[in-house]
């Protein structure tokens, strides 16, 4: 009887994700789909009880996801508008006529639409610094200036703020998902948000020091940055994320063929309530704190899944410059499964994968369904490939690619197919070779001036106060902006892992 049902979930999946693979999702994201489901099947033949339980109710989600979605209005079948930073706001946002302010063409777009937007910068409404999302819409970025030819790493579409826009977008992710696509009621999907081809970079927004390798406060290896070190203070530094979510999204989210560069918050951070959430060909470099981080919102953790594959997280970078925490390529969050798989996770630096957030207590029950599938990934030089809870002591478990298979079958079911990446790789060659190599050499110096003798603190210890001292802490890097064009590069670095040329 299981696997009846688990069969016609899947059967249901393969047609209603029809209508999307029509928007040019292609090959690569058909083999994820396939892919995800045969990593199901396979859990149910090994009569793994919670995985094939987990996996079967994420299968469910997906195919009630897109049948839901098919039944209020599909992403991609209401009408087209078009933007232009050659168009006109007093225009009508066809074709001949496109608009000039992508804002306005959101704010326009009703539930299907598909909003298409051609190569240029684009700062929001009155140049604020960032977009907001209030419908259930596909927003696709990579067209030329006439709109006959789509190709997101030739007629570039991007957000790129500057300084100007720090007192305008602080409380906003550069793309801000409102709460209007949430329902604390909605037990299946209510629609399909699509973003595709966007290149986002805060690195012209984010405070630095100086560019100059020859005061070591500015945490700059030479003089072939562009940047010092990140500074990780604030103010002055605003700290949001490049994608975000007001709370939680009631239906599917599919991220394709992205570039989410330099965020000083998180690159994508949201919170799914319920559906299938898709994320994949984007390459997610140089973002603080982590890459990506979805939460779930549904209580029995069941009613939502994320399928993570093919995209390319690079140098994500620890919280402040001691880098004593955060840093992940991907954060597996509670009440909500993945299948994280065919990505590429290099010189993260804390961790490329963090399962670290485990549910206890009374929610033991929950945690018990959760299924976080890790296969087929390729890894290298990170801190640490994959960082669980502590086993004993007070520290976290990190656990290297070769000792995946090792973890324990309720955590990880499947970790089959994941390597290291060896040197001379193409990948490596595509990466910046500066910003590598300092990498590879990052130190971080600490010293103190604390003197409990000295008479200053004599002084104050026998009037009942505090003792004083300084510490200096000093990074060789950290946090540094990466460059645009190189990032680039990294689309199609790797055949078959990683992010894709679109």
């Amino acid at each position: 009887m299981k696997r009846l049902t688990l069969l016609c979930a899947v059967m249901a999946l393969a047609i209603a994700t029809t209508s999307v693979e029509a928007q040019g999702l292609g090959g690569l994201i058909r083999k994820g789909i396939q892919s995800t489901q045969q990593v199901q099947k396979k859990q149910e033949d090994k009569q793994n009880q919670k995985s094939a339980q987990s996996s079967q109710a994420s299968s469910q989600t997906s195919a009630q996801s897109s049948n839901t979605s098919a039944a209020v209005k599909p992403a991609g079948n209401g009408q087209v508008i078009y933007v232009s930073t050659t168009g006109s706001n007093r225009g009508e946002g066809s074709k001949a006529s496109p608009l000039k302010d992508l804002q306005k063409a959101l704010d326009k777009a009703q539930d299907g639409d598909i909003v298409r937007v051609a190569e240029g910068n684009y700062l929001g409404y009155m140049n604020s610094g960032f977009i907001e999302i209030k419908t259930w819409i596909t927003l696709e970025g990579g067209w030329n200036s006439d709109f006959s030819e789509r190709d997101p790493l030739k007629y570039i579409t991007k957000i790129e703020p500057t300084q100007d826009q720090l007192g305008s977008n602080g409380s906003k992710g550069v793309i801000h998902v409102n709460k209007s696509l949430d329902d604390v009621m909605a037990k299946t999907p209510k629609g399909t948000l699509i973003i595709d081809g966007l290149f986002i970079n805060l690195g012209y927004e984010n405070i630095y020091m100086p560019a100059d390798p020859s005061d070591p406060r500015n945490g700059c290896p030479s003089e072939k940055f562009e940047t010092g070190r990140i500074v990780d203070a604030i103010p002055p530094q605003v700290e949001h994320q490049i994608m975000r979510s007001d709370g939680w999204i009631a239906g599917n989210v599919i991220i394709r063929n992205c570039l989410i560069l330099n965020g000083v918050y998180f690159g994508l951070q949201f919170g799914s309530r319920c559906g299938e959430v898709e994320i994949c060909n984007n390459v997610i470099l140089g973002n603080r704190y982590g890459g990506v981080r979805i939460s779930g919102g549904d209580k029995n953790g069941e009613a939502s899944h994320v399928n993570f594959h093919h995209n390319t997280v690079a140098f994500s970078w620890c919280r402040d410059k001691e880098q004593a925490d955060m840093g992940y390529g991907y954060e597996c969050m509670t009440y909500v499964n993945c299948d994280i798989h065919h990505n590429i996770f290099a010189c993260n630096n804390y961790a490329a994968i963090a399962r670290t957030h485990v549910l206890s207590g009374p929610d033991k029950p929950i945690e018990a369904k959760r299924v976080t599938n890790i296969f087929d990934n390729a890894f290298f030089m990170n801190a640490a490939d994959l960082q669980l809870p502590p086993t004993g002591g007070g520290k976290w478990t990190n656990v290297k690619v070769e000792n995946f298979e090792d973890i324990d079958e309720t955590i990880i079911p499947k970790v089959e197919g994941n390597f290291e990446i060896k040197k001379g790789d193409s990948f490596i060659e595509a990466l910046n070779a500066d910003y590598l190599e300092a990498f590879a050499k990052l130190k971080v110096v600490s010293s103190s001036s604390f003197d409990a003798n000295s008479a200053a603190n004599q002084y104050r210890q026998a009037h009942g106060m505090n003792m004083q001292g300084s510490e200096t802490i000093r990074v060789s890097m950290y946090g540094n902006r990466y460059n645009f064009d190189d990032a680039l590069k990294l689309f199609g670095a790797k055949s078959g892992y990683g992010a894709q040329k679109p």
